[in-house]
């Protein structure tokens, strides 16, 4: 009976442990990015893309831009077949709406009614494809942050994510996701001196975004995506050098070589994101840091003292044994800001640039066909794209798959950084 329920168990744990997984983008899903010029800019794509292929390496996850500059949900719909279908899509997040009222101007019942209209039009073919639909409320613009609430341009996509919703879709609500965030930087910028430089989401025109609009863009619908906020946990004991609990991650060859020193091997499941120099300033206003990237690490019963961590030689940073005790999240932890922190920090700054050289790519491939429509080259270079695209996909894949990282705990003098 004990083998007989040992092996129901182990039947059924993959079965809850995938349940228990809400996050919205599976296995062998292909996700298109359908919008605007905000779309088109692929940054807030690229980072739901990263955060994927780092978080879920195991799951093979296609992505594809069709952003459009200019267009609105009625152009969205007309060019489903094309830019979505086609590319075998399984997954559409769809952003318009400001272009739809003309920045504004044109915000009558007529170009609301022609908005909810595409919508309608864009979830229902979906629908009929068996393509999961996100609609998105539009990216918040930099105008004050409390008359935007009941603006025409929230109130009209309140109406079209209500309709999404209606018709069998999802809805995400970027603007008040994003509006939030805006605050921050609105209640940041009081503080600063009059002379310094003010933080804005926006480009000069006050609607386009910048990297920090992208990043709270990003970050607002992998919230809607229901993507889970922590990476991977593990907890160890210093004295009888064993581990108390993980999660998501596996513990081995733990030692004590002794002068004070502590070492194990850690392999996670996924691995936190990061962006390179300097965009961990932006956790500031937008709490990836807390909500989407716990990458956290516990030593039980360290003696007193501070503590540096290494892994893979690595500088991660310094720690006393009472916060080590607590839980420390080490995502993006570093002890010299120039470079990367841990191991997983360079996997993902790689990462970004391989991303965006699929961005790149397919850009070219956009340029020539678009432009060059007397061109005997177009068939040959298309395939050439897909062929190294391909490629790209791989090596994307090798680059974010998680290894065995050694990590030490080495104690310090008081006050030193070293």
């Amino acid at each position: 009976m004990i083998r007989v329920l040992s092996a129901l168990v182990a039947l059924l744990f993959p079965l809850i442990a995938t349940a228990a997984d809400d996050f919205a983008l599976k296995d062998g899903d292909t996700v298109v990015f359908l919008g605007d010029s905000i779309t088109a800019a692929r940054t807030y794509g690229e980072i739901i893309e990263n955060y994927t292929l780092l978080r879920f390496p195991e799951r093979r996850v296609k992505f594809f831009n069709a952003g459009w500059g200019g267009d609105t949900a009625a152009g969205g719909a007309a060019r489903l077949e094309r830019d979505v279908f086609s590319r075998g899509a399984t997954v559409v997040t769809v952003a318009f709406g400001t272009n739809d009222i003309g920045w504004g101007v044109l915000a009558d019942d007529e170009h609301q009614q022609k908005y909810l209209d595409g919508i309608r039009s864009i979830v229902t073919q979906c629908r009929e494809r068996n393509v999961r639909v996100f609609v998105c409320s539009a990216a918040v613009t930099a105008g004050d942050p409390d008359k935007s609430e009941t603006a025409p341009l929230q109130t009209m996509c309140d109406q079209g994510m209500k309709l999404a919703r209606d018709l069998g879709g999802e809805s995400i609500d970027v603007q008040r996701g994003m509006r939030e965030i805006l605050r921050r930087v609105l209640a940041e910028n009081e503080r600063i001196k009059k002379e310094d430089k003010p933080t804005t989401m926006h480009a000069p025109d006050g609607v386009h975004l910048n990297e920090l609009g992208q990043l709270a863009m990003a970050f607002t619908i992998l919230k809607g995506l229901r993507a889970p906020q922590d990476v991977s946990s593990a907890t160890i004991d210093f004295e009888s050098a064993t581990t108390v609990e993980t999660a998501r991650c596996q513990i081995s060859d733990v030692a004590k070589p002794g002068d004070g020193t502590f070492e194990f091997t850690r392999l996670d499941q996924g691995l936190p994101i990061n962006f390179g120099l300097f965009w961990a300033l932006n956790f500031r206003f937008v709490p990836v840091h807390s909500e989407l990237n716990r990458y956290e690490l516990a030593v039980r019963n360290l003696p007193a003292g501070k503590y540096l961590l290494t892994v893979d030689g690595r500088g991660v940073g310094h720690y006393s044994a009472s916060q080590l005790t607590d839980g420390v999240n080490i995502s993006s932890s570093t002890t010299n800001g120039w470079e990367p922190g841990g191991p997983w920090d360079a996997q993902a700054t790689s990462l970004r640039s391989l991303t965006e050289a699929r961005s790149h790519l397919a850009n070219s491939e956009l340029m020539w066909g678009k432009n060059m429509l007397g061109s005997d080259n177009r068939p040959a270079i298309a395939e050439q794209v897909e062929a190294i695209d391909n490629q790209l996909r791989e090596l994307q894949r090798t680059v974010a798959r998680p290894m065995p990282y050694r990590f030490r705990l080495s104690r310090v003098e008081e006050g030193s950084d070293k």
